[in-house]
């Protein structure tokens, strides 16, 4: 071999061994790709996933089924190559990593924040159940962080739940909020707060939000607490996270509280998380999930009026993607196709 070749193969050998290296090398994106569906009418190890106790429950039939997306995960890198094949499925997608796990949270950080998701989405659903219903479900504002330099440090502690301001009752969690606010910076205020089981009663003095001078604050961050009337629990497991699921459990719960079956033995399946007054918020991963779902054998999909425009774009045929912005429209659509599969319901495009 003379020079010229030996140095032309020497050329070609660590090109292809830079191509190589360079679609290993990790990229500043994650996949998303069709996950499996879990139908949340059926059981595990001899429970219903969604067990209710104190109330009676009344048999359903069919499937109703949460759907989910397979993410690259935060401990977890993608590579040129696997970014390529993304790209050019027609079910895959590829979206920059900082859309799905911020810069600074750590893996740990992102599968706790999908795991505490998931169960204020529980809990939500069954709130919008139960008030689609007619129950009542009282709510109170709970402190959930104490700002160790702010005028509630040493008074208040995580947990507490407020009851009263200024001696009112704090019936909604907006409502409390604003009497909390209806006040000038720097005027006193006086809470009540339920600490174990024990009425506690302290007075504070407001401060400029930092936000907004013109707001009092008194260093805290606040959460809802609802009272639910009996027991309702999700035995999911932990293997999938964040709050899309919502508007499928909510339906679930609200098909076990009323008599006959509210899908009729169709295989339905959906997404979408809820908030506490039925509303149904949008969601990512809206196309991968229609496709997982039809590949599970669902006819009939439930669609956040949200992502309607973007779930026309997927790959799918033979399912018919309804538009839900509440949860009552979720029940009256179903209601309908059960008593006429023809019947005309709200659908995307």
């Amino acid at each position: 071999m003379n020079r010229r070749s030996a140095t032309s193969t020497t050329a070609a050998v660590v090109l292809v061994v830079l191509t190589c290296v360079a679609l290993l090398l990790p990229v500043p994106y994650v996949t998303l790709r069709p996950g499996p569906t879990r139908d949340v009418l059926a059981t595990v190890d001899d429970a219903p996933i969604v067990e209710i106790d104190g109330h009676r429950t009344y048999p359903t039939n069919g499937s109703l089924s949460l759907t989910t997306v397979s993410v690259t995960s935060a401990a977890q890198d993608v590579g040129l190559l696997e970014a390529f094949q993304a790209w050019f499925s027609s079910t895959d997608a590829i979206v920059p990593r900082d859309a799905i796990y911020p810069p600074d949270q750590s893996a740990e950080e992102a599968e706790q924040e999908s795991a505490d998701q998931m169960a204020s989405s529980q809990e939500l659903s069954a709130v919008a159940a139960l008030r689609l219903l007619g129950d009542r479900v009282p709510e109170k504002l709970m402190v959930t962080v104490v700002d160790e330099d702010g005028p509630s440090a040493g008074s208040l502690r995580q947990g507490d739940r407020i009851v009263e301001v200024d001696g009112e009752d704090v019936v909604t969690a907006d409502q409390g909020l604003a009497d909390l606010r209806a006040r000038e910076p720097g005027a006193d205020v006086e809470i009540a707060v339920r600490r174990d089981g024990q009425r506690r009663v302290v007075t504070l003095t407001t401060e400029p939000s930092p936000d907004d001078e013109s707001t009092p604050v008194i260093g805290i961050q606040v959460g809802v607490d609802y009272t639910l009337p009996f027991d309702i629990r999700i035995n999911l497991g932990d293997d999938i996270g964040g709050p899309s699921a919502g508007t499928v459990f909510a339906l679930a719960v609200y098909d076990r509280l009323t008599p006959g079956s509210l899908i009729g033995g169709m295989d339905v399946a959906g997404t979408g998380s809820i908030l506490a007054d039925g509303s149904v918020q949008a969601i990512g991963g809206i196309q991968q999930k229609i496709v997982g779902a039809e590949r599970a054998g669902a006819n009939v999909f439930l669609v956040p009026a949200a992502n309607c425009e973007e779930a026309l774009g997927g790959d799918v045929d033979d399912i018919l993607l309804v538009e839900i912005a509440t949860l009552g429209d979720a029940v009256d659509a179903l209601t309908a196709l059960v008593d006429d599969p023809g019947a005309e319901v709200g659908t995307c495009g």
